[in-house]
């Protein structure tokens, strides 16, 4: 089996499952237009408000503390404190798809 991972598919396929991902990482964020807005998981957040990820492109970021990235794989690590390859193919996975070119 090739061991290349394909990131930009497995981007696309959760950008197109937006929602549903971003449920599963962000369980406690909302809806807001096409916005997903959620605590930051690494710090105590009281409220909802700084910690956004566009649905559109999958860029994220928590405007208090700084962290960002720019698309739904980078954001996965980023809950998971993992690195982006083990990242995307968790993310595939959980997607039933084949994260590998």
């Amino acid at each position: 089996m090739n061991s290349r991972v394909d990131f930009s598919r497995v981007n696309a396929i959760a950008l197109r499952n937006s929602d549903a991902v971003l449920r599963g990482l962000l369980p406690d964020g909302k809806r807001d237009g096409q916005e997903w807005v959620a605590r930051n998981p690494h710090r105590n957040d009281r409220h909802l408000g700084s910690f956004k990820v566009n649905l559109e492109t999958g860029k994220w970021g928590d405007f208090a503390a700084g962290d960002r990235g720019g698309d739904l794989v980078s954001l996965a690590a980023f809950v998971a404190r993992t690195s982006q390859r083990d990242a995307c193919i968790r993310l595939a996975e959980s997607l039933g798809v084949n994260p590998f070119e």
